[in-house]
């Protein structure tokens, strides 16, 4: 990667102060597997018990860490766990030798913390293509089993950073029939994210005491409400990895406890609101709001349609009030839809209706409207009850400028 990116003018003011997780241990290492002079290399060890769930990408060139992943999710919980993730290298369409690298790392994880190998799930992220220097991650497991502790969220979160200009956590302490249960995740993400299941690197830790099954439902309930409704540029990896894992510390049972799924997707959409923030080059949020589609999915289409258009997102990055644009996006999504019955908003403001420009729209207020680091769009079709909202962000030079340098 070429010069370090500034941060993002829409980033949080600080890393949060997520809980720490009982059974839970973590530690970083520079291992130089891409990047010189930061860390590179996260490892969490989980304690026995540990129900863990995951979705992935659904890519047909999906990783080989992607694919024993996948093999993995479901298995006996009575043991511990790890997990192992490298950035600055995705060990993907690396043929034969990714699939090497998996089991080198995860038999040396597996010897390196007394986990057995079907409980070690690895995650790499970076370029695409590239043998995995797996040796310099084996090479470093002795360090990091010695400097597993509680805590050190912060720091797994800046070890897996890519093009990410700043670090992404979030957390939750809740009280469930008057005791505690904590929550805590990191992500990372900036661009090639796209909806097409968590669009990054995800994990999150619980103390809460759950069944596998009951998790992996719900997790997946919940990413197609969070992960699956953000875009920075349409373009999905081939190594988005969710994992979710209940080490049961807490002793508090949650698989019928609506407060704990309410806790769980606030954090997974804090989480995915903070990758869009981080947007490559990105200067705006952007939330698309879809109402009055013949059906949900039809609503959903039409959102896409706009937040992935690059003429909109130009035109935001551009701080023009095109509506004319998002006209077309809806016109091209493919789903149903009437121009005469079509109303546009920027915020409060009405931009057009019934198929043509407002009367009370002035183009003063919309340019002024846009000059806002955060922006919302909202459509109303007039055909029925769907709706849907994703998020996005603008298109600027700044995107070009990171990845035409991305492999240099």
């Amino acid at each position: 990667m070429g010069k370090a990116l500034a941060v993002s003018p829409l980033a949080p003011a600080s890393f949060p102060e997520p809980p720490a997780i009982g059974g839970v241990e973590i530690a970083t290492v520079a291992a130089g597997v891409k990047y010189q002079g930061r860390t590179d290399v996260m490892l969490a060890r989980l304690a026995p018990g540990t129900a863990i769930a995951g979705v992935f990408t659904r890519s047909a060139t999906r990783s080989a860490p992607v694919l024993d992943c996948q093999e993995k999710i479901g298995g006996a919980t009575d043991e511990g766990a790890a997990i192992v993730v490298n950035s600055g290298n995705s060990n993907a369409f690396t043929g034969g030798r990714g699939v090497e690298s998996v089991q080198a790392i995860t038999q040396a994880v597996a010897k390196a913390t007394g986990v057995p190998v079907a409980r070690v799930f690895t995650a790499s992220t970076g370029v695409i293509g590239e043998p995995l220097p797996h040796d310099r991650i084996v090479a470093k497991l002795g360090e990091l089993s010695e400097s597993l502790a509680p805590g050190q969220i912060e720091d797994a979160a800046r070890a897996i950073m890519t093009t990410d200009t700043f670090p992404k956590g979030a957390g939750r302490t809740l009280s469930i029939d008057g005791q505690k249960v904590g929550i805590a995740g990191i992500a990372k993400g900036s661009g090639m994210i796209a909806p097409d299941m968590a669009t990054m690197l995800v994990y999150i830790f619980t103390d809460a005491a759950i069944a596998q099954p009951a998790l992996q439902a719900m997790l997946a309930r919940l990413t197609d409400k969070t992960f699956n409704c953000i875009t920075v540029d349409s373009d999905t990896s081939t190594s988005d990895t969710l994992l979710c894992a209940a080490t049961g510390a807490s002793g508090v049972t949650v698989d019928d406890a609506p407060e704990f799924e309410t806790a769980l997707h606030d954090i997974m959409l804090d989480l995915a609101h903070q990758v869009v923030r981080d947007g490559e080059g990105a200067t705006k949020f952007v939330e698309v709001a879809v109402s009055g589609a013949a059906t949900d999915e039809d609503a959903r289409t039409h959102a896409l349609s706009i937040a992935n258009s690059p003429l909109v997102k130009t035109a935001l990055a551009g701080e023009d009030p095109n509506w004319g644009r998002i006209v077309m996006a809806i016109g091209k999504s493919g789903a149903a839809a009437d121009r005469d019955r079509l109303t546009i908003r920027f915020g409060d403001i009405l931009v057009a209706e019934n198929g043509w420009v407002a009367p009370s729209y002035s183009e003063e207020a919309g340019a002024d409207y846009m000059t806002n680091a955060e922006l919302v769009i909202a459509v109303d079709l007039g055909l029925g009850t769907g709706s849907a909202t994703v998020w996005t962000c603008d298109l600027t030079h700044g995107y070009i400028s990171i990845n035409a340098d991305y492999r240099s």
